[in-house]
């Protein structure tokens, strides 16, 4: 199982300066690298103060002028936002100037707050459509002198200008949690990115589950890859784990709020959360990180982790998002490669 790393310039607060948190992020990649991480993962969101990256190919093409062997991955860009003739284009680019480096992550989206603002009218089942469509046209279009009639987009031949240094293009990822969603991936050859959210490791056995499903429903087709993303602190103590389940139960607190998308936004940000409503979360809570997150020792997280490799997961991404400080995510992110990658090697 190889390891890598997911990350944003994350703010829930105009205190943290976004220059700051930009160089933190670079930071963040570079110490991945160093470690012999296999890749960074970073999105794309819009008007988000909560998760920047308006275009995550430019983050990772800063990167890649700043790493020597780790892969860049775009964890994910939202599909109905792209056009396939842009799309297909710039992650050409991308692949060019990071010297192949590049893997594509594609996703239909989550925040309705983006839908309302890029694609007004549009609800989450015509994104996955648009997802669908979008897929196919861009590795024609990396193949050259494609033609499209779909029911979201129509060009006359085009090309890919320009075309991928990777001979098939770069690896397509795509989000997925329900079985048509695996099935798609499947089909198309493309590889598996799954995100539990809030049912721990019995949601992280259903998520292979149906992978292996739609593997088995579609056996002429090769088996392709599976990534979980999974938020992660590796502790130096029990009472620093929990304290990082207290940081990341807030987290995740703003990231339901966001989810919900029901609370005044102000500079790109929500209302901040008081410490009552964080407290009265119906399931956010920090036994519940720590029950379904990875926290802990090094000798817990390793435990954790072999269970997932023992499921079969190609790639375990370290979420490394938090709300918690620049030093204990460094600090947490050291530990993991020191303490915790060693016993996988």
């Amino acid at each position: 199982m190889k390891f890598s790393l997911f990350a944003h310039m994350e703010r829930i607060s105009s205190d943290e300066d976004q220059k700051q948190l930009y160089d933190e992020f670079v930071e963040l990649c570079k110490i991945a690298d160093k470690g012999g991480m296999h890749a960074v993962w970073t999105g794309e969101h819009h008007g988000m103060n909560f998760t920047i990256s308006p275009n995550p190919m430019l983050n990772l093409v800063d990167i890649a002028r700043q790493t020597t062997n780790v892969r860049l991955g775009t964890g994910t860009v939202i599909a109905p936002f792209w056009h396939p003739i842009r799309l297909a284009g710039e992650a050409a680019m991308t692949d060019i100037i990071t010297d192949g480096r590049l893997d594509l992550g594609i996703a239909r989206g989550a925040y309705s707050y983006e839908y309302e603002r890029l694609m007004p009218g549009m609800d989450a089942w015509e994104a996955g459509q648009r997802m669908r469509e979008l897929i196919p046209a861009v590795k024609a279009l990396w193949k050259g002198d494609y033609a499209h009639e779909g029911e979201f987009h129509r060009f006359p031949k085009t090309t890919s200008s320009p075309k991928p240094i990777q001979a098939e293009g770069p690896p397509i990822w795509i989000a997925a949690r329900d079985p048509n969603s695996h099935e798609f991936a499947v089909q198309q050859g493309c590889n598996v990115q799954v995100t539990p959210l809030w049912n721990g490791e019995p949601e992280i056995a259903d998520l292979m589950k149906k992978f292996n499903d739609a593997c088995s429903k579609f056996p002429e087709q090769p088996r392709p890859k599976i990534m979980l993303l999974l938020h992660t602190y590796v502790a130096d103590s029990d009472e620093d784990s929990k304290e990082a389940a207290v940081e990341l139960n807030r987290f995740y607190c703003y990231f339901g709020a966001w989810f919900m998308n029901k609370r005044d936004v102000d500079q790109g940000l929500i209302a901040p959360l008081t410490e009552a409503e964080i407290e009265a979360h119906p399931f956010y809570t920090p036994e519940a990180m720590e029950r379904d997150l990875v926290i802990g020792t090094p000798e817990k997280v390793i435990e954790r982790l072999r269970v997932y490799e023992a499921l079969g997961y190609d790639e375990y991404a370290f979420w490394i998002d938090s709300s918690m400080s620049f030093e204990r995510k460094k600090a947490s992110l050291e530990r993991f490669i020191k303490d915790v990658m060693p016993a996988f090697a």
